[in-house]
């Protein structure tokens, strides 16, 4: 399949949606490969990922040094309590603190890559960069063994809210159908999905006045009716426009959601994205990431930190609440993680002016719902968060365990188009203390 442009969320044309839906796209419904790996109980149905793009600081976020002194903490130096008992974060959390015994902190995440690229493959896929295969990512992988119900609508598996999140290939070996669908487009603007999935300033009605002329016009089609070719085409139209004019489109219509629902979530792109994250989840969607750019902070950190960890705050800790008061919660696994954490020691000296640069020995991610234990903490850091003190956490026990909850047996094999005998993840990799 060729690779799909990138266009704005619900604002691509007619011939866009048809090539989406075509032939081996992404919402085929037949899976490329017919083997499972070995069934294990599923807690989870679902997945959504906060991937914090660049890598956020654990000292200012969830593992805070104060401590440590200026020079490593910076302005962050009163922590607040959560619920959990000695468990401090940052004083810009004040929400996630109250939502602290439905999460749990992994504070001893390492893999000693400091390259963005490499970095977010680690993170991503469990294994580390260098190998002759180029393995998928969580959510290709969730695509392959959980997407075939979702197949069988019209919205796709795996979806990216809303930017691409390159460095790496998120399908790896698994081939294009397995890539993610990245909406595009801005959530927390007025016309997000308002009008369907067709360009601004086009009304349904004229969108199928539009059809009908066409209808009228294709005197070939109508000749070849009974063709198999252009049955299947038709088909393939009929899904598109039910994609654009009919229901499936609503799921991401966030004007349909109450204004002090949309409020509560924070009227900005990363809290509307919680919220089109929840709304999928109910629909079906086995994996959505929540791409939240702007954590490669080497410059001028703290300022931005004042205004993402607001964000942060809000959008997570209102989709944790939500998705608990509406029964979703023990079915939904959460992460949140970038590809590293940041240098504890802050740069102070022009040009960074408080800047924080890569950090991979030491960082930290959070973890909840889909049958995670919340309220815990795994691992430490050092006094001054540069190194794991006590038990070191690879991406590949996070993402095993993560296989795990979703019942794909993370020692099982998984299936690829070269024949190899590939293993969902390194034997072993399990984080036994939140299962």
């Amino acid at each position: 399949m060729p690779a799909l442009r990138k266009v704005p969320l619900l604002q691509f044309s007619r011939r866009e949606a048809l090539r989406v839906l075509g032939a081996g796209g992404l919402l085929a419904a037949a899976d490329a490969f017919p083997l499972r790996a070995g069934a294990v109980p599923a807690k989870a149905k679902a997945v959504i990922q906060v991937w914090m793009w660049g890598g956020p600081s654990h000292l200012d976020t969830f593992d805070p040094k104060p401590q440590a002194g200026y020079d490593y903490c910076g302005p962050f130096d009163k922590p607040i309590p959560t619920k959990i008992d000695g468990v401090l974060i940052n004083e810009l959390l004040p929400m996630l603190a109250q939502q602290s015994d439905k999460y749990s902190l992994i504070r001893s995440m390492t893999h000693g890559i400091f390259a963005h690229e490499t970095a977010s493959y680690a993170v991503q896929t469990g294994r580390k960069p260098g190998d002759r295969l180029v393995y998928p990512c969580a959510g290709a992988v969730v695509s392959l063994f959980k997407g075939e119900a979702a197949r069988s609508g019209l919205i796709p598996p795996y979806i990216v809210l809303t930017q691409p999140q390159g460095r790496f290939s998120e399908n790896g070996f698994l081939g294009q159908r397995y890539r993610p669908f990245a909406t595009g487009g801005d959530p927390a603007q007025a016309r997000f999905a308002v009008e369907g999935i067709v360009a601004q300033g086009v009304t349904d009605q004229r969108q199928k006045d539009r059809r009908n002329l066409m209808h009228q016009l294709d005197t070939l089609g109508k000749a070849m009716r009974e063709d198999a070719v252009v049955q299947s085409l038709d088909q393939t139209e009929q899904q598109a426009y039910e994609l654009i004019l009919g229901d499936a489109g609503k799921v991401f219509d966030l004007a349909q959601e109450k204004d002090d629902v949309r409020d509560r979530y924070g009227r900005n792109t990363f809290g509307q994205s919680c919220l089109a994250a929840r709304r999928l989840v109910e629909r079906g969607v086995p994996y959505i990431t929540i791409n939240n750019q702007g954590w490669d902070t080497h410059r001028q950190n703290f300022q931005v930190m004042r205004q993402k960890l607001p964000q942060l705050d809000r959008g997570l800790a209102t989709l944790l609440q939500e998705l608990d008061e509406r029964g979703m919660l023990d079915s939904t696994v959460i992460w949140c993680c970038g590809e590293f954490g940041r240098t504890p020691k802050v740069q102070w000296e022009a040009p960074w002016n408080g800047g924080r640069n890569h950090w991979g020995d030491c960082f930290t991610a959070l973890v909840a719902g889909g049958g995670f234990k919340g309220g815990r903490v795994v691992g430490a850091s050092d006094a001054k968060g540069e190194q794991v003190k006590d038990r070191p956490v690879s991406p590949a026990d996070l993402l095993g365990s993560i296989y795990q909850q979703l019942g794909i047996d993370p020692d099982g094999t998984l299936p690829n188009t070269l024949g190899l005998d590939v293993n969902v993840m390194p034997s072993g990799s399990r984080l036994k203390e939140l299962l």
